[in-house]
Order: structure tokens, then sequence, then C-alpha cells
């Protein structure tokens, strides 16, 4: 791998970020001139252009014939969004958690990672499993825009409408806005093709599957926008948007960028046998754990944030443990089997329970 490569990759980086960020600012910008009420801008353009440079990513790799890269780019973002982006989100602020995320979203991301995995049983995901997964998109888009038309909590509206909120502008305005869409989007294009050659070309210098680089490095680089959009959030005391954005995105991931990237693939998404036997078991069992945690007082507390940031590191020690065969991964899975998990279970279990046991909080206070 020559120092060029890493260069390009480094840039194709900034591109996507800086990319999903101009797409992200023209596009709410345009859509509230022409009257889109700023909890649908929230809910759609928001949630889903911050994962644009994950579809663009995803795309690339499919055209490319590299499928590991596509999967493990979703499935290690999914449960970077969750574990790391909700981790830290909690401990810049304990996060307050709407009850239609309890009720249907993370209900919805559950559903959609258990039926991706059923997808992938076969060792695939073909182009009619990638045209399901796009339709459930098209219907949950449409859900939100009707749903959103009745939401009756004013404290959401009125965070939506702060974060938002723009004027009608004028034509120099409608322009900008245009060409901010059309750059993000050239430099999407561009910045995906470099990220997935560079971190290919990494792949190889490291002597790691393609699949390893894709749940780590491009996961984590392609979910910086919503870094930036949850962090900013929880600071700025919009904690609907906070949580919003990550549960949003996590579903966009599964039913957009994994749909559209096995349709345009020739012979669909192939999956590997890591992936299916491990990394995609975690995305699953990380979007179960979200429920409780969500509904125990419907906040997600500092300690909580901290526990979720904790096994992500520990997720991605495991990831370059297996990946190097060092001589601590038999010690290290032992002590995640036999002690960590349990005790977080028990944990989980307690918090749920007492919950249950204590007076029913209203439903202004929620």
């Amino acid at each position: 791998m020559d120092g060029m490569t890493l260069v390009l990759f480094v840039i194709g980086l900034v591109l996507l970020i800086l990319g999903a960020e101009a797409l992200v600012r023209g596009a709410s910008r345009l859509a509230a001139a022409v009257g889109v009420s700023p909890l649908v801008i929230g809910l759609t353009v928001v949630a889903f252009g911050t994962s644009a440079p994950e579809l663009a990513v995803s795309v690339a790799s499919s055209l490319s014939g590299q499928a590991d890269l596509a999967m493990g780019n979703v499935v290690g973002s999914n449960i970077f969004n969750i574990l790391f982006i909700l981790g830290l989100s909690a401990l810049v602020a304990p996060l307050i958690v709407s009850q239609q995320l309890v009720r249907l979203d993370v209900p919805l991301m559950i559903g959609v990672s258990v039926l991706v995995i059923l997808f992938a049983l076969d060792g695939s995901i073909g182009r009619l499993e990638g045209a399901l997964l796009f339709a459930g998109l098209v219907v949950y888009t449409a859900f939100l825009i009707v749903q959103s038309r009745r939401e009756s909590n004013k404290a959401v509206q009125q965070e939506y409408e702060q974060e938002y909120h723009a004027g009608p502008g004028g034509p120099a305005q409608t322009a900008l806005n245009l060409v901010l869409i059309v750059a993000g989007l050239g430099m999407l294009v561009v910045g995906s093709r470099w990220l997935v050659d560079g971190a290919i070309a990494i792949a190889r210098a490291l002597g790691v599957d393609e699949v390893v680089i894709g749940l780590t490095i491009v996961a984590g680089g392609t979910s910086l926008p919503e870094v930036a959009t949850s962090v900013m959030a929880s600071i700025r005391g919009e904690r609907d948007i906070a949580v919003g954005n990550v549960v949003g995105s996590n579903i966009f991931n599964l039913l957009s960028v994994l749909g559209l990237a096995a349709i345009v693939a020739p012979a669909g998404i192939g999956v590997a046998p890591s992936l299916l036997a491990f990394d995609m078991p975690v995305m699953l069992v990380v979007a179960i754990a979200c429920l409780p945690i969500f509904f125990t007082g419907y906040t997600i507390a500092r300690w909580e944030g901290l526990v979720f940031l904790a096994y992500y590191v520990a997720y991605t020690l495991y990831l370059i443990f297996a990946a190097t065969q060092h001589a601590l991964l038999p010690t290290f899975s032992g002590v995640m089997l036999a002690f960590v998990l349990p005790i977080t279970v028990l944990t989980l279990a307690v918090s749920v329970f007492r919950q249950v046991r204590a007076p029913k909080i209203s439903a202004d206070a929620r």
C-alpha cells in the first residue's frame, strides 16, 4: 500500500462528511422553504441524509463486487450508531426518549434486523430481497410523514421547529440550496469511490478481511455525520433529535442502504459466514437492548451511555483479536461470556422490574 492510497482514503472520508453536511443543509432548507414541517424534515431528510455516506459507500462497493465491504459497512454502522453515538450523547447529557420511539421505531428496527438476518441465512441478499427492503423504506417514510402531522407533544414540535425552521427565502437562496444538494451528491460519489479503494488496499496491506475493515474503519468513518448531529443535539438539549437521528439512521441503513446495494449488485450481496455467525447477531442484540434501556423511565442515563461505550470498545477489541488471531482472544471471549454479559442482563432485568413496579409516568412527563 503506497502513501497516495492512504491519502485518497482520508480525502474520501472527508468528502463523504462534507458531502453529507452539504446535502442535509441544502435539502432541509429547500424542504422548509416549500412548506414541509420541521418535524418531517428532522425525521426524514436529516436522518436519511446523515446516512448518505453509508449509502454511497455500500452502493459503490456492490458495483465494484466488494460485497464484504458493503455488508460490513451497514452492520458495523448500526452497531456503532447505538453503542458509540448514543453512548457518547448520553454521557454529554441524559437523553429523553419519546414514546413513539419505544412503541414504534425501536420495535421496527428490531423487526427489520431480524428480517435482514433471515434474508442472509442462505449466504446472500438477492435483488428481490433488496427490492422488498427498499419498498419497506417507502412505506416507513410515508408513515412518518402521516404520523408527524398527528404529533401532539408540544416539546417535541418546538425542538424540531427550533432546529429545522427556515424562512421562505428568495430565488438566490433556492439556487444556493440546489447547489449544496448537487455539490453534496458529487462529493459523496467521489468520496465513496476513494474510500472504498483505500479500504480495500488497507485490508490487503494488513492481511485482514475486507469485512473487518468495513465493520470498523469504514463503518465508523461513514457514521461521523450521525456523531456530529446527535452529539450537538444533545449539547443543545435537543434530546429527541439526538435519539431519533440514530434510530432513524439505523432503519434507513437496513432498508435503503442494504436494499439499494443488493439491487445494484449483479448477483446480490454475498454475506460472509463470520458476519452471519457473529456480527449480525450482535447488531440484533444491540437493537433489542435498546428497548429495556429506553422504557425504564424513558431516559438514557449517563451510566447506561457508559455501558454502551464500554461494549463498543469490547466489540472492537474482539474484532481486532479475532482478525489477528491474538493469544488473548480465548481469555477475552471467556470473560465476556462468563461475567460481563450476565451482569448486564441482570442489571437490565432489575431496571425493568423496578420500572414496572414504579408509579406510571404521565404522558406529559414523557
